[in-house]
């Protein structure tokens, strides 16, 4: 039952990330830059400490009472990720929601899962798993296959978006009838987005470097609701520090971008609808932020390590490739390119249940 909930929590964190940028579609008029910090003040900088005050009223004393070389350190994590999580949305705007996602997530996923398994194969931590944890035993074979499978269906996915670039190209046009030449730009879409996928990892380096804070916020809960469990809500502390990080650095850049295109203006033109365009912001800000709400509580009942990070990215990745779809990104397309497309998807859905399969046997 615990690994049901884990997937459950894992799917609607997924799925929130996945469907994050739908609003940012909505907004009119503005430069990239600007729309992109108005909704990250409310993913890196409103939500999460109003989430971590709902659910650990005390959590700045969690904070004050950490050392400063964990806060320092997940902080850096976040400068890292901030620079991963910039460049995704570059991504997404050159390669598209769907093949934009696969690709950055895919790289992150491996990263994510990876690295931190094989550091504690040096650096022992009680209750981690390790990567040779993973290779000596049923459980961990059958994630790894998982991580196998899905990085094929990335490379599926990756593949449709070869040829959808070949066809708009052909036809001077992209899926909405803008020209491919400003808007779908493969060779800088990729570069951009293995650069937005290694980094992006860095969220979770970032959230294995907090963990102090989660413990301290699990027993916490634990003194006070003895027998209930592991706490549903510990990572909400992490976050607070490890967004300041990526508020950082998207903060820069997006100030630099607004003097360099003169688009300051764009917060206050009332020749753009304001209301709408902050209200479209601040839901796709709030929207993104809930993914690591709900991947908290996947967490908390998976455990922390590869599979829960395997099944967040996996999940994200399934519900970009179906919102790609719903979105007619692939519109114009022939049908050997969508059912390319569908197999990525289908092959990511089974790499899934591949890794659910594996925590089951754990």
């Amino acid at each position: 039952m615990q690994v049901i909930l884990g997937v459950i929590f894992h799917f609607i964190g997924g799925f929130a990330s996945g469907s994050f940028y739908i609003p940012y579609k909505k907004v009119k008029g503005w430069h990239w830059e600007s729309y992109w910090i108005v909704g990250g003040l409310f993913s890196w900088l409103i939500v999460p400490p109003l989430a971590a005050f709902l659910t650990i009223p005390n959590f700045m004393e969690i904070i004050q009472g950490t050392s400063g070389r964990i806060l320092g350190l997940t902080y850096l994590f976040g400068v890292l990720w901030g620079i991963g999580g910039l460049t995704y949305g570059l991504g997404v705007r050159y390669l598209g929601v769907s093949l934009g996602s696969s690709i950055i997530l895919g790289l992150c996923m491996v990263f994510g899962a990876l690295i931190p398994a094989i550091f504690y194969d040096f650096y022992p931590v009680e209750g981690k798993d390790t990567f040779s944890d993973m290779i000596s035993s049923s459980w961990g074979v059958t994630v790894l296959v998982g991580l196998l499978v899905c990085v094929i269906g990335i490379i599926i996915c990756g593949k449709a978006g070869v040829m959808k670039e070949k066809q708009l190209q052909a036809a001077g046009t992209d899926s909405h009838g803008m020209d491919v030449k400003t808007e779908y730009k493969f060779g800088l879409g990729i570069f951009v987005s293995i650069v937005s996928g290694v980094l992006s990892a860095c969220f979770n380096f970032g959230l294995e470097a907090g963990q102090e804070l989660g413990m301290v916020a699990n027993e916490e809960w634990k003194t006070d609701n003895p027998g209930e469990g592991e706490f549903l809500f510990r990572n909400n502390v992490i976050y607070v520090v490890l967004l300041w990080g990526g508020l950082t650095t998207n903060f820069i850049w997006c100030m630099i971008l607004n003097a360099r295109n003169r688009s300051f203006g764009d917060y206050t033109n009332k020749r753009t609808p304001l209301l709408s365009n902050y209200i479209f912001a601040a839901l796709a800000g709030t929207t993104w932020f809930l993914q690591f709400f709900f991947y908290g509580m996947g967490e908390s009942k998976l455990g922390n390590g590869p599979s829960s990070w395997i099944l967040h990215m996996a999940f994200i990745i399934l519900v970009a490739n179906m919102w790609g779809l719903v979105l007619k990104e692939w519109k114009g397309v022939n049908k050997k390119t969508i059912t390319t497309i569908v197999l990525g998807i289908i092959t990511i859905l089974l790499s899934v249940l591949l890794v659910g399969y594996g925590n089951s046997l754990k």
